[in-house]
């Protein structure tokens, strides 16, 4: 699947070349050309050629038509429990970020998708790690309960793992920061950012690695924090402006009186 980032996705030696290509070409904000590498004649190629074009919809509010396409394909090629599970939790991800990015309000509809998810996955199925990670999404950003956010976030954590997933560590790790930075509490969210941000550069991930160095100049004091933003900024411009939502928060803080 390419939210994933285990041996056989692309990101380890002696990987499928195909997946090797595919993870280069998403890993630097090109998910059409990675896409259009996928032939979906069956779930399993479906499924991964639509996560990368909702995941596109998420980080340049571009290409829902695709998107939607996509996962249609992907629904009607599904067949076992899991196949299905997988495709809802990709419908769940597009609703939430349709109505995350306000291009229209699909937050019932992310709920019942990740809610069919949660009934079709099994508790260590391979995709319940990340459906755990997308209900931790909807409950800090759109039902505004970081508690709840906590708990799946933590769950998402453990199954990411368990399964060896490194970019949903890096993703686990970055929103459990958030939380942690937001009650106060530095020294975790430095690590838990620090984490991240390791584990992006590691896996050469540039698309992500953007918004690590943001988050983690948030935990940090000058100059560090004006270093490790100005590099932000700097990726952030060499991907293209990519990802859009990125643009506020590299923008200096205004000054107080």
């Amino acid at each position: 699947m390419a939210h994933t980032a285990m041996s056989g996705t692309g990101t380890t030696a002696g990987d499928d070349p195909l997946q090797t290509a595919v993870w280069r070409l998403r890993s630097r904000a090109c998910w059409a050309d990675a896409a259009a590498l996928i032939q979906p004649r069956t779930a399993g190629p479906a499924l991964q050629r639509a996560s990368l074009l909702v995941e596109r919809c998420l980080y340049t509010e571009q290409g829902w038509a695709e998107a939607e396409d996509a996962l249609r394909t992907a629904e009607a090629l599904a067949q076992s429990d899991d196949e299905r599970g997988a495709a809802a939790c990709e419908r769940g991800q597009l609703a939430y970020a349709a109505t995350l990015l306000g291009v229209r309000d699909r937050a019932d509809e992310a709920r019942a998708a990740l809610g069919r998810a949660a009934a079709l996955l099994a508790p260590g199925a391979p995709g319940r790690a990340l459906l755990d990670f997308r209900r931790g999404l909807l409950a800090e950003n759109l039902a505004h309960a970081p508690q709840a956010a906590r708990a799946a976030y933590r769950r998402a954590h453990a199954g990411a793992t368990d399964r060896n997933d490194a970019l949903l560590l890096s993703f686990t790790w970055r929103h459990l920061a958030g939380i942690a930075l937001r009650e106060g509490e530095l020294a975790e969210a430095r690590h838990g950012f620090a984490e991240s941000l390791r584990i992006r550069e590691e896996l050469g991930y540039l698309v992500g690695t953007a918004p690590a160095l943001a988050s983690l100049a948030d935990a940090e004091t000058e100059p560090e924090a004006s270093r490790l933003r100005a590099e932000a900024g700097r990726l952030f411009r060499l991907l293209g402006g990519v990802p859009l939502w990125l643009a506020d928060q590299l923008s200096p803080p205004a000054a107080t009186a």
